[in-house]
């Protein structure tokens, strides 16, 4: 298969997470990928990850960066799957010499969302609430903005925790709101939080989709459901993430905001106590993305200097 041309007969299969919500994303690429190219069919495999098969423990303790991307980067490895949707919040920091990023389609709602049994906002919320969560990032904003609080793991798919809220394990649970959107549970939300509230994790909201990086058939296949501004903004993030060094279970943050050739990131370092270190954002003219991730790396120093280094060795 030597030229895009011969896309007719061409079959793909896109391998993903086997939950409801990674099924209904890579549901918005195969479609995609069909209006593309007609004359290409597609099926979709489901893969279990190790980040979804052990769920007795927080992910922080199992260990490992890539917890719900290492099947499936094998399946792409041995020619299983053809590409890979993944949600970008999800990925390491860098990927493997054998695979590429080929596109990162236009991104959903970055934030995070707050769902309380009560229906009260975040600061209604009566002392002592419990607040249901996995993400470190997660908990270090919270305790910072409500010392008072009770922050508790939360794992499961969005369907599972949002069950143990209705079953009154938790009185408050946070989630990303993309990831409600696309399930259609949008009405669900008590409260969308502001990135100035609580900064998103690195790419979230946004989806990728990976290939073996000398796949040029799949990923000429793919360039039409590239957006320019959610790689740029991606990118960023991801290189603030990359010169960070946390991964993806250290508390850090990014959000990057892009308006015509201006690249505004805001990024953070903290610690699970809730000690934070913000820096102000940068806001240059950033247009390719070689820059967007220098810009998420000059970012990054900036908080180590100012006191995220010592925050990340737990000083």
């Amino acid at each position: 298969m030597n030229s895009i041309t011969s896309s007719k007969t061409l079959t793909l299969t896109i391998g993903t997470r086997a939950s409801k919500l990674a099924l209904v994303q890579t549901r918005l690429v195969e479609e995609a990928l069909r209006t593309a190219h007609p004359g290409v069919e597609v099926n979709v495999l489901p893969i279990s990850t190790r980040g979804d098969v052990v769920l007795e423990r927080p992910l922080r303790e199992i260990g490992g960066s890539g917890l719900f991307v290492e099947a499936i980067e094998d399946a792409l490895r041995t020619g299983r799957i053809d590409l890979a949707v993944h949600s970008a919040k999800d990925l390491p920091s860098s990927v493997p010499d054998d695979m590429a990023l080929a596109v990162f389609p236009a991104r959903g709602d970055a934030r995070d969302a707050l769902i309380s049994a009560s229906g009260e906002n975040f600061a209604g919320l009566p002392r002592e609430s419990r607040v249901g969560t996995s993400s470190v990032r997660r908990i270090c904003q919270l305790k910072h903005l409500r010392p008072d609080l009770r922050i508790l793991d939360l794992r499961g798919n969005v369907d599972t925790r949002l069950r143990k809220l209705q079953d009154g394990e938790y009185d408050a649970i946070v989630l990303a709101k993309a990831g409600m959107d696309r399930l259609g549970l949008t009405d669900q939300i008590t409260q969308v939080l502001s990135p100035e509230m609580l900064l998103p994790a690195v790419a979230q909201g946004a989806l990728a989709v990976e290939v073996r990086a000398d796949d040029a058939v799949v990923a000429e296949l793919l360039a039409p459901l590239d957006h320019l501004r959610t790689r740029l903004a991606v990118l960023a993030e991801r290189g603030f993430l990359a010169r960070i060094g946390g991964g993806c279970h250290a508390p850090v943050a990014a959000y990057a905001e892009v308006e015509g050739p201006v690249l505004t990131l805001t990024g953070m370092v903290g610690a699970e106590d809730g000690r934070l270190v913000q820096a102000s954002s940068l806001r240059e003219v950033r247009e390719d993305v070689l820059g967007a991730a220098h810009l998420g790396a000059e970012l990054a120093e900036k908080l180590l200097a100012s006191g995220g280094a010592d925050l990340l060795r737990g000083e």
